[in-house]
């Protein structure tokens, strides 16, 4: 007779269901005992690990497709997701991280091939600068951050945070004295600037004027040595890739631009010297130099073939020696012009 008291087995919605009620609960932490708050708290922990569980798998069985459907379907069907967010500071580490792990799936799965995240991030865009200005809290600055990079997997979504004001906060976030929530802030930052390949020459090509003042002075120009090397990686990636050509024409006809690079190439670590190098040969490249930029190259001529005579990479590099090649053909035929 036992079987028949058993209790049926609870559904991914309704643990979605007990999750929401929990962190009701815990938004408004009302008078209650706290040995009560206490056992609530645990049992969230224990259901948002459920969660984590059902999306991922564990150790002894693979995600069942149906359950993540019901599970995603639910969580965005009420407020989860908003609830999550902010509730996250009342959490114990481990189901921060937890709960970072299920908002990053979630934003993968699909039902009826659609990404219902993106739909429901789309409705809810004040979530977004609660998670960028989570970089300002350093208890939970690296659980926002990993959140806040993988709601901007949704195009529509980082052209949203492209566009709003925050974007100019990360060049302060970038900066902060936290090696850690530093290097978070930058990973994301890297991220808005390089995945949507439209979305970003679109950004770059409508705010250029205030977007590369800030990134000259800020970070190619920082004191920090982190700080400048990955600022002039970034410059790279985005320079030479072919979606912002008309950027990078921009950049290269600019002579405080050239002079930032020609000082990066003469810094003393070879990485930023290489990474340097790689935006610098725009500038040689370039048919359509603008007289300015001409009289620079000119005016350090000797200098330029000197240094890149001595220019070499710890490891044979063919395609380096190649372009180093064609740079030094460049600053050669400038020679032509001045005798002309």
């Amino acid at each position: 007779m036992k079987g028949l008291f058993k209790s049926k087995p609870r559904t991914p919605a309704d643990i979605v269901r007990q999750t929401r009620e929990l962190l009701i609960f815990a938004e408004r932490n009302g008078n209650i005992r706290e040995d009560k708050r206490l056992e609530k708290m645990a049992e969230l922990s224990k259901l948002i690990r459920e969660l984590k569980s059902i999306l991922y798998g564990n150790s002894e069985s693979e995600p069942v497709p149906e359950a993540c459907t019901q599970l995603t379907q639910e969580f965005f069907r009420g407020d989860t997701l908003r609830l999550l967010i902010t509730c996250l500071p009342k959490l114990t580490l481990e189901t921060r991280k937890d709960a970072t792990q299920v908002v990053a799936n979630l934003q993968r799965q699909q039902v009826q091939s659609r990404l219902i995240a993106s739909d429901y991030l789309e409705a809810h865009k004040d979530l977004l600068d609660i998670l960028i200005l989570g970089y300002e809290n350093a208890d939970m600055a690296l659980h926002y951050g990993a959140m806040l990079r993988e709601c901007i997997r949704h195009q529509s979504i980082a052209r949203y945070v492209l566009d709003s004001d925050h974007m100019k906060k990360f060049f302060d976030y970038i900066q902060l004295p936290n090696f850690d929530i530093a290097s978070d802030a930058s990973a994301t930052f890297k991220e808005l600037l390089t995945r949507h390949k439209s979305t970003v020459a679109e950004f770059l090509t409508k705010n250029y004027e205030w977007f590369f003042a800030e990134y000259n002075l800020k970070l190619l120009e920082s004191t920090n040595y982190i700080t400048r090397r990955q600022a002039v990686k970034l410059l790279g990636d985005m320079l030479l890739d072919r979606s912002n050509s008309a950027v990078m024409t921009r950049y290269v006809s600019s002579k405080d631009n050239l002079r930032i690079l020609m000082n990066l190439l003469r810094e003393s670590s070879k990485n930023i010297q290489l990474e340097a190098f790689h935006v610098f040969k725009l500038f040689a490249a370039n048919q359509n130099k603008p007289p300015e930029i001409i009289s620079i190259l000119l005016a350090n001529r000797n200098k330029l073939l000197r240094f890149f005579s001595d220019f070499k990479m710890d490891k044979e590099d063919e395609q380096f020696e190649a372009d180093k090649a064609q740079v030094v053909k460049e600053i050669v035929a400038l020679g032509h012009l001045d005798r002309q």
